[in-house]
């Protein structure tokens, strides 16, 4: 063997470094090394190359413009539509494009109950529809304040078994179904309600803006009767006063909802129907306070004047009642009360309490709709509980109800003197000012007591306030306060009060 191929033997790298660096001299570490950092290089790149990707590949579309179109997909894909409507837009905060509306109806009544609809419809902002049994009489003739409707699909071979109920609760609760499967984009929240629920938007918004859409959620309320929530659920939320499912839940629930209206066949409600759902899939409903039922009989005041602590979304069963406001049509007092809530949404109802101390006067403002005037001073605990001006809705008993009523006495004399919202308006920028006349019933007596003229005096209060922000229903709840600014300079026919933040240690405690 040559000395040359002994050689190319012991460094066969020999040759081939010849070939390619016929001038230059490599150890074989130094190639290796090479090789190594080359390989580590490619590695360290492929790897970044990677994490973008990833990266950027799932970050939500933070600058897509929300969709208003109500035209759905000509094809339901349920994957896909559950990737659109979950993961999207994470950081933006919930608003009502976000919200789809399902309003279950009949052809029947709808030329009557549209008008509930349409005092809180916003044609090309709200999405939604009314889902009918069949095509309502001159349908062409509907005007365009009235929201979209659609047919429901045949429920004929579904059982309905309760012996007391009509077979359109099958139908209703299939909405939810239906409105999930028309596939919109960029939905967060599916709202069911009635032809006859009358909704406030900015406030709906504010409650569903405090939950996570990404999660499952249902939301809604109790009737106020405990007959109705004994015989139907307490663990329901109902339908007429309006409920929210988030669209996690959504598409969990349309996945056994055909089967629950046929394992629940012996339900009355549609409501129940959907609940039964929500037990098996295991989820509670969330109680927010500002969802009305109305399952009370006569004269809804004492409801709406100490309102609950908690932003007004919807009141239901309005056709069941007396008018809201004395001597109006039950449309017109909406009409009115719909007035002082677009002056400052977070705050129509809200309970506050004062006292003039100088005239031994208790003031309760159930702001946008009525003030109530004690010539005494009242606790707070009494001021918060409502007054029986109405019966259950079943049994039209004096109760029980839901939560605390006081008798209203035949006596003049132990009765507050009562005001009306006559007007609302904005002042001074993000200030409001609302104006309560003194109402007095034709046949009514009052009271002849000496300490009770001063305040039978009073014709009108002006009440002034912040526009309330709706954040606030994000943070521990606390009741505002309020003052009277004209107190003890005499007897007059108008009074001012100011609601106003409570202070730190502030509480409201007659002496």
């Amino acid at each position: 063997m040559s000395t040359g191929t002994r050689e190319t033997m012991l460094d066969p790298l020999k040759t081939w470094k010849f070939l390619v660096w016929p001038t230059i001299t490599i150890k074989p570490i130094d190639l290796l090394v090479f090789l190594l950092k080359t390989i580590l290089a490619i590695f360290t790149v492929a790897s970044i190359s990677l994490f973008l990707y990833f990266a950027f590949s799932s970050q939500p579309r933070l600058l897509s413009s929300p969709n208003y179109s109500n035209n759905p997909v000509r094809t339901f894909d349920h994957h896909k539509s559950i990737s659109r409507n979950i993961s999207g837009q994470l950081y933006e905060r919930t608003n009502l494009s976000h919200i789809q509306f399902g309003i279950g109806g009949s052809a029947k009544t709808w030329n009557q109950r549209r008008h509930y609809c349409e005092l809180w419809w916003r044609p090309n902002v709200t999405r939604g529809f009314v889902w009918l049994d069949e095509k309502p009489p001159n349908d062409e003739n509907l005007p365009p304040t009235s929201p979209p409707y659609k047919i429901s699909q045949d429920t004929s071979l579904f059982k309905y078994t309760c012996p007391y109920g009509s077979r359109s609760a099958v139908r209703m609760a299939r909405i939810v179904k239906e409105s999930f499967e028309l596939g919109l984009d960029n939905v967060r929240w599916f709202v069911m309600g009635d032809d006859d629920t009358v909704f406030f938007l900015e406030n709906l918004v504010s409650v569903l803006d405090k939950y996570d859409h990404n999660q499952m959620y249902y939301i809604g309320g109790n009737s106020e009767s405990v007959e109705q929530d004994v015989i139907h659920s307490y663990n329901m939320a109902y339908g007429g006063g309006g409920f929210a499912i988030s669209y996690p839940l959504a598409a969990e629930l349309v996945k056994v909802l055909d089967g629950c209206v046929d394992r629940y066949s012996s339900f009355y409600g549609s409501d129940q129907k959907v609940q039964a759902c929500m037990s098996e899939i295991g989820i509670p409903v969330t109680k927010e306070l500002g969802f009305h039922q109305v399952d009370i009989r006569g004269d809804p005041y004492g409801l709406l004047a100490a309102h609950p602590l908690a932003p007004l979304v919807s009141l239901h069963h309005l056709d069941y009642v007396q008018p809201i406001f004395p001597g109006m049509t039950q449309i017109d007092s909406l009409k009115k009360l719909i007035s002082a809530y677009e002056k400052d949404p977070s705050r129509a109802l809200q309970q506050s309490f004062c006292y003039d101390l100088k005239r031994n006067w208790s003031v309760s403002v159930s702001w946008g709709y009525t003030l109530q005037l004690y010539p005494s001073l009242v606790t707070a605990k009494k001021l918060e509980a409502a007054f029986l001006t109405f019966q259950s809705w079943r049994t039209w008993n004096n109760g029980p109800f839901t939560f605390n009523t006081r008798p209203i006495g035949k006596d003049p004399c132990e009765r507050p003197v009562m005001y009306f919202l006559d007007r609302a308006q904005r002042v001074n920028g993000d200030r409001t000012l609302t104006t309560y006349t003194r109402h007095v019933e034709e046949s009514a007596k009052e009271c002849e007591r000496p300490d009770y003229a001063p305040a039978l005096a009073v014709k009108v209060f002006n009440v002034s306030s912040a526009r309330l922000n709706p954040a606030i229903w994000k943070m521990a709840p606390r009741r505002q306060c309020c003052e009277v600014i004209n107190g003890g300079d005499g007897v007059g026919n108008v009074v001012q009060v100011k609601i106003r933040d409570c202070n730190r240690f502030e509480s409201v405690t007659p002496p």
